[in-house]
């Protein structure tokens, strides 16, 4: 049974560093009129609310706060609002576990939506220049979207499966 967690959590921190790797790649040198998912985000939220024994808190910081220095945005903003909403989706992940998906996916939206606001809204007291505000409400609605594939990517490639009360009792 342990195995199978550090099996997950190390595949955690190799699935960031390969979504970390491919974000980084200059596909186009002119600036696009959208905005990518946050698939860091997504799947952070997703494993955390379906296993949250596979994903302790200090992963999801110190995998935050490298791409925060990759992509250039201020060091420990975005990984401290992403250990917040993860945390905060731990401690009702035995609730979520039981929703339908679409709630499951509501409630992820909500969070998700919290960190993104957060984060501009700190960059504004901060007077930090934010993002243009069209890009982050397309990245939120990519983030929202891209949720449900990141769900079944996980389940059906990683196995990473909502836990059973049987698993509970262990």
């Amino acid at each position: 049974m342990t195995s199978r967690i550090w099996v997950h959590r190390v595949a955690f921190l190799g699935l960031c560093a390969i979504i970390i790797f491919f974000h980084l790649l200059p596909m186009q040198t002119i600036p696009t009129q959208w905005s990518a998912p946050d698939l860091l985000i997504c799947l952070s939220f997703c494993w955390v609310v379906r296993r949250p024994d596979y994903l302790p808190a200090l992963s999801v910081g110190i995998v935050f706060l490298i791409s925060d220095m990759f992509f250039l945005r201020p060091p420990g903003l975005m990984a401290a609002l992403a250990v917040l909403g993860t945390e905060f989706l731990r401690a009702r992940s035995h609730f979520i576990r039981e929703f339908p998906f679409l709630l499951e996916w509501a409630v992820v939206t909500v969070v998700i939506a919290g960190v993104l606001l957060g984060n501009r809204l700190i960059l504004l007291i901060l007077m930090v220049d934010p993002p243009v505000l069209g890009l982050s409400i397309l990245q939120f609605l990519a983030t929202s979207l891209a949720y449900p594939l990141t769900v079944l990517f996980s389940k059906y490639a990683l196995g990473v499966s909502k836990i059973t009360p049987a698993e509970l009792n262990r």
